[in-house]
């Protein structure tokens, strides 16, 4: 078996296994925030988003502190999956930023195809100023 046939089966693993757990992970803040972030009007809103790394970074700091005078080992769970969400968002602002420079020049890409098009076939400024789009 080639090495592309077992990466395509355990990305095919990989997608059944997000589509079954996607009632439970719309429940999780973080992973709402992401999705919000990662939509074209949300895109702007990833380097914002970041600050709330902070709150995260402070309850694992207390968390610890508590741990290391005697609290209970469970906490440790507590502790990894807040560290988890700190580096998630993060991780958010400059994933955003690459998303929105990529959603950008597709953009311009697009409003530069309609502006030679128009200008070929010689349509009205008007139709030019409606091609333009959002940016």
């Amino acid at each position: 078996m080639f090495l592309s046939d077992r990466v395509r089966r355990r990305w095919h693993q990989s997608e059944n296994t997000a589509q079954n757990l996607e009632p439970a992970r719309r429940l999780f803040p973080t992973n709402r925030i992401r999705d919000a972030v990662y939509t074209r009007r949300g895109l702007k809103c990833g380097i914002p988003a970041m600050l709330l790394a902070a709150p995260y970074s402070a309850a694992v700091n207390l968390l610890t502190d508590h741990i290391e005078q005697g609290g209970p080992g469970w906490l440790h769970l507590v502790v990894l999956l807040c560290a988890w969400n700190a580096l998630k968002m993060l991780w958010l602002g400059p994933m955003s930023l690459i998303a929105l420079a990529r959603v950008r020049y597709s953009e311009h890409v697009q409003r530069r195809a309609a502006r030679c098009e128009a200008e070929s076939r010689g349509t009205p400024d008007e139709v030019l100023v409606m091609a333009r789009g959002a940016s």
